[in-house]
């Protein structure tokens, strides 16, 4: 099963500020772990809300909204796509993160026929 895993960030309306150098070690050896088991589909950091646009639909009207977001709680800041057994596996696999704090969600990745 693919499941993707979102790191929820609380205030990145500005910039993030970067990781020590130490933090960044251990984030990096976390990472090569689950590339070495073969789990990691794909994965990556995204810009500050500042920099996103959201497009809102209304029937055949579309409108481009420019951030920073209002609701900064609810930002992704970065992703992991990952192809593991079960639910269980991922749950496991991100318990082994080297975070200090934060918020991430799990979810599976919808597979539809002819997909």
């Amino acid at each position: 099963m693919r499941v993707l895993v979102l790191a929820k960030e609380g205030e990145q309306s500005k910039a993030a500020t970067p990781p020590t150098p130490e933090a960044m070690a251990d984030y990096e050896k976390f990472n090569g772990e689950l590339v070495k088991a073969g789990v990691v589909v794909g994965a990556g950091r995204l810009s500050p809300s500042s920099q996103g646009k959201r497009v809102q639909f209304d029937g055949k009207k579309r409108t481009v909204i420019d951030g920073p977001f209002a609701e900064t709680k609810e930002l992704v800041a970065g992703y992991w796509l990952w192809q593991v057994r079960s639910m269980d596996e991922a749950i496991e696999w991100l318990k082994r993160a080297p975070y200090d704090g934060g918020i991430f969600e799990i979810r599976q990745v919808s597979q539809y026929e002819g997909a």
